[in-house]
């Protein structure tokens, strides 16, 4: 079962409908860095509309004939959606092709082409920046301002969204029959889809223990304190006025573990705390560590920056904000609307 996600507070305050199109989820990736102009990766900005990155990525390897493994993307990005991405391309002195040829209306552009010496790699984008439309909104109006200005100040739980887990939770479930089963052999991308899986379910088990004791937006003695924007951490063995107030303000968040072996940077009470709530999952914490990961830390409190709304004119709500990478849309939306996915309800899934 996956971890439940009770909100922020008790209810949310109306009812919603999101991806009744793509239009309505829109995701604009932002590196960050300027390409540099030379070497032998070409950086391609593109967009895309009912694809997900792999059928992306597939297009780029038969234009160019370069192998899948010498293209490189920072993020995946969802399929019933429009949204914009970096990918890189090892050409290593080979010919370019005409890039304008991956463009087919209403599903592929081409918005821009430069050089870079290194080869994108996961994760090192900035940010995702997002615009999306909830539609059919049903309930309170005034709640919904409400909920909309405590979340700019105060932020959400860091939940992972229910894509770690496979519509219905079925990637988790798989997951759960593999580390159960043992000695299946499986592909790498596979395997590591697995133990994310695995991994993201404690991490969502331990976050929703702290937002039922109300300490998921505050430092406890013995936390990890992660830097808001940044991926510094440090351990906080005692929570002065200083550290409180910063914890307040949104610069320092507290840390929960993403399972694996490595250094342990949480103080007594915290082990003690986590060993407890992770009890029943004992098993599954040495299948992890068994398998090779490496432990590391994940904020429990998510601040969308930018954050902006608009309640218009065909009664629908626009929202936009920008997450850093690895962090969830739905677990912002999560927090405002009991909403239905359309084009989950179609019967189809997203990456």
């Amino acid at each position: 079962m996956i971890a439940q996600r009770p909100g922020t507070v008790p209810d949310v305050p109306v009812r919603a409908i999101i991806r009744a199109t793509p239009e309505d989820f829109v995701v604009r990736e932002q590196l960050g860095f300027e390409p540099d102009g030379d070497g032998e990766h070409v950086f391609l900005h593109l967009e895309k509309r009912g694809l997900n990155t792999q059928d992306l990525l597939q297009r780029v390897s038969a234009l160019s004939g370069i192998h899948l493994r010498d293209i490189g993307f920072s993020g995946l990005k969802d399929r019933h959606a429009v949204t914009s991405q970096w990918v890189s391309v090892r050409m290593a002195g080979k010919p370019e092709p005409d890039w304008q040829q991956l463009t087919v209306t209403g599903e592929v552009t081409v918005l821009d082409c430069r050089r870079h010496s290194r080869k994108l790699k996961r994760g090192v984008h900035r940010s995702n920046r997002f615009e999306l439309r909830l539609r059919e909104l049903e309930g309170d109006a005034g709640l919904l301002e409400q909920r909309l200005q405590l979340l700019q100040r105060q932020g959400v739980p860091n939940y992972f969204g229910e894509q770690r887990f496979g519509h219905g939770g079925s990637t988790l479930l798989q997951a759960r029959h593999w580390q159960q089963r043992g000695a299946r052999k499986l592909s790498h991308s596979k395997r590591g889809l697995l133990l994310s899986a695995l991994r993201g379910h404690l991490f969502n088990l331990l976050l929703a223990q702290r937002v039922k004791e109300g300490s998921w937006n505050r430092l406890l003695a013995g936390d990890v304190c992660m830097l808001q924007g940044s991926r510094s951490l440090f351990p906080c063995a005692e929570v002065d006025a200083e550290l409180a107030a910063r914890a307040a303000a949104g610069d320092v968040h507290p840390g929960l573990p993403l399972w694996g072996r490595g250094e342990v940077l949480q103080g007594v009470e915290q082990l003690a705390w986590q060993s407890a709530v992770l009890a029943p999952e004992e098993q599954l914490c040495r299948f992890l560590e068994d398998a090779g990961l490496s432990l590391a830390y994940r904020p429990a409190r998510l601040l969308p920056d930018d954050f902006f709304w608009r309640f218009c004119d065909d009664d629908s709500l626009l929202l936009g904000f920008s997450l850093p990478p690895g962090s969830y849309a739905t677990a912002v939306l999560a927090e405002l609307a009991d909403y239905r996915d359309r084009y989950r309800e179609s019967g189809n899934s997203s990456e």
